[in-house]
């Protein structure tokens, strides 16, 4: 592969032949100059690995931080942080409403570019207040994906000819669903309705590397950096011109020194590109444990960049389970029981709204956005009807909870969700009266609250088969996947979720649990002959394992594509029995999926996996580059 360098970049030649569009001068030069944060990005992650090894080895759980100490790059201390002595920025129009958002790429894998283009279309025509366009979680990395992302957006905003032709198609599709589903159409001129929703990015988190652009030493370079950078560049004149703000969802941000790692980089990129300071806006996904414990101080490190929060469920789940992998006594139960009302979910939530609840020094309150609605209505009359039941009672507990708007993974739910934010018809729910956060110890141990709930044999065999299938679509390019258990292919009564990095990865960590920890199951299972207060073993893990993908090997293509079978899915399962059976966890399932994208040869996986596992086994260093550049692995 021949290289191009451009003083602190490396990255393939051909790129610039391929995206010339998004990788022109202007945006290549914003990006040279931000790769200088790339050793900064390096050292925090390191910084995190020691913290991860740290409270393992001495088994301590997370506290809160000094009240008298300094938030590490900023001049604010954790007590004016608490006290709201600091300047947040207000909340701009386009913000202010954001009943429904939803959530998605705006590609596809391996498609012409009319058809991975759509994805664009749905987005802007679903009547969602705001779209926020995923780089991360649910967008595939396989080939050139992220920057097949950007392509499409930068089109689309600037109202390509191509683009404008398929919204005019799309709004006919959408309009036809809508007029058997709802019995009314959801668009009247599909030019207007493209200007209606804010559009929103979601860079790589900082514990990710580009698969394309390396820095100037041939070490791996930060994807939050390559993302947010080439996102801005491309975009902010277009979408400033229309009058809509510069909007970012930072993700897996783990305390407010990250936080402000992230203001810095904000702050430099605005003056590389000539923007008014805090131009750009974020929400913060807060999908860390260990960043609910620094939640007011990562509100004020962001400062004036800051918006608000939004929970998010899944991720959230898997950081405690991780935080917590050196207690014996920390088991998590089936993961259907694991709801925003649980235990410490309940608790986390409970933060948040007090957290954008408490006013600057300006008197500004911030945004609470809900997590996310998986369901997708698709399948029977009375599947289609309980599944959308559930949605809406998870809608009206989180609007009554003080949330300002939720999430959803399908633009079919816009419709099916909006009504409960229209009944009340208030914009948000800022400056809402919660309690004050306190910081006492029972603040922190709530943050790790175990309740009695179910650990089943049936949810064992949910999580792995997940967890196989989402690790084969990942492979395929779907990081955004309508999954369901193999035991329920076919029936329509049970509706596909659509499962991102985050339901994978929480997945694994809770299978790791039960195995390493001795989780009990709480009721017999006759299929199995296991019963109520038995341990779940390493051998019933393997049973397990090797029964659900049996049921993948002979499952529909519409479930399993066929090709997969003999490619990528014996891979994805070499993954599972991996991480399960290594005795020091494995911090992100993404990690073992990124070491083996576009590699279907299951000896070269082998070898990967076991690469790997071993540096982190001995190191608690991950591997996080791209392999295909690393031949001395």
């Amino acid at each position: 592969m021949s290289e191009s360098a451009t003083n602190r970049l490396l990255y393939p030649s051909e790129l610039l032949e391929n995206y010339p569009d998004v990788l022109d001068t202007p945006a290549l030069n914003a990006l040279n100059s931000l790769a200088a944060f790339n050793e900064e990005r390096n050292s925090l992650m390191e910084k995190r690995n020691r913290r991860r090894r740290q409270r393992f080895e001495d088994q301590e759980r997370i506290t809160f931080l000094d009240d008298d100490a300094i938030i590490a790059g900023t001049d604010i201390t954790v007590a004016d942080a608490r006290a709201g002595n600091f300047c947040g920025p207000t909340i701009p129009p386009d913000l202010k409403r954001q009943w429904i958002q939803g959530t998605g790429p705006g590609t596809r894998p391996g498609a012409p570019l009319e058809n991975s283009i759509r994805n664009v279309a749905y987005a802007l025509l679903s009547g969602a207040d705001g779209w926020m366009f995923d780089g991360e979680d649910a967008l595939g990395q396989v080939k050139t994906m992220s920057l097949d992302n950007l392509r499409n957006l930068k089109l689309a905003f600037h109202n390509a000819p191509l683009f404008l032709t398929v919204a005019e198609t799309v709004s006919h599709e959408m309009n036809r669903w809508a007029e058997s589903f709802l019995g009314r159409t959801i668009i009247d001129d599909w030019q207007e309705q493209l200007k209606f929703t804010t559009k929103i990015f979601r860079p790589r988190g900082l514990h990710l590397d580009d698969r394309h652009f390396r820095g100037e030493n041939g070490q791996g370079l930060s994807a939050s950096i390559v993302d947010t950078t080439l996102y801005i560049s491309n975009n902010y004149s277009e979408l400033q011109k229309n009058g809509s703000s510069l909007v970012l969802y930072l993700p897996k941000i783990q305390t407010a020194e990250e936080a402000a790692f992230w203001k810095k980089l904000l702050d430099a990129l605005e003056a590389v590109l000539g923007l008014k300071h805090n131009s750009i806006l974020v929400y913060v996904l807060l999908e860390q444990v260990e960043a609910t414990f620094q939640i007011m101080e990562i509100r004020a490190a962001l400062g004036g960049h800051f918006v608000g929060f939004n929970t998010g469920r899944w991720d959230y789940i898997n950081s405690v389970a991780d935080a917590m992998a050196w207690d014996t006594n920390f088991i998590n139960p089936n993961i259907e029981a694991i709801t925003m009302t649980y235990g410490y979910m309940r608790n986390y939530e409970d933060r948040v709204r007090r957290c954008v609840n408490t006013p600057d020094k300006n008197g500004n309150c911030a945004l609470f956005q809900g997590g996310m609605e998986p369901n997708i209505p698709v399948g029977s009359k009375e599947g289609v009807e309980a599944g959308m039941k559930n949605a809406l009672a998870g809608a009206e507990r989180e609007q009554k909870a003080g949330a300002s708007g939720k999430w959803v993974a399908h633009w079919k739910m816009v419709h099916i969700i909006r009504p409960v934010w229209e009944k009340v018809g208030e914009n948000n729910q800022l400056g809402r009266s919660f309690p004050e956060l306190e910081y006492l110890q029972k603040d922190a141990d709530d943050l790790f609250l175990l309740e009695e709930a179910p650990r089943t044999i049936r949810g064992a065999r949910n999580l792995l088969s997940v967890a196989l299938q989402y690790g084969n679509a990942f492979s395929q390019g779907f990081q955004a996947a309508a999954l369901k258990p193999g035991d329920f292919f076919g029936n329509d009564d049970i509706l596909y979720l659509m499962e991102d990095m985050a339901t994978g990865e929480i997945r694994m960590s809770i299978l790791w649990e039960w195995v390493h920890k001795g989780g009990v199951l709480t009721e017999e299972d006759p299929e199995t002959g296991l019963k109520k207060g038995q341990v779940f073993t390493n051998e019933i893990f393997e049973r397990l394992l090797e029964e659900e993908y049996e049921k993948l090997l002979k499952a529909d293509s519409r479930d399993v594509h066929e090709a997969s079978k003999t490619t990528s899915l014996p891979i994805i399962y070499e993954m599972v029995k991996d991480y399960i059976n290594e005795n020091v966890k494995i911090p992100w399932y993404i990690d073992l999926l990124n070491i083996n994208l576009n590699n279907d040869d299951l000896s070269e996986g082998k070898r990967r996996i076991a690469v790997y596992s071993k540096s982190f086994r001995e190191t608690g260093q991950r591997i996080t580059e791209n392999l295909d550049y690393m031949t001395d692995l």
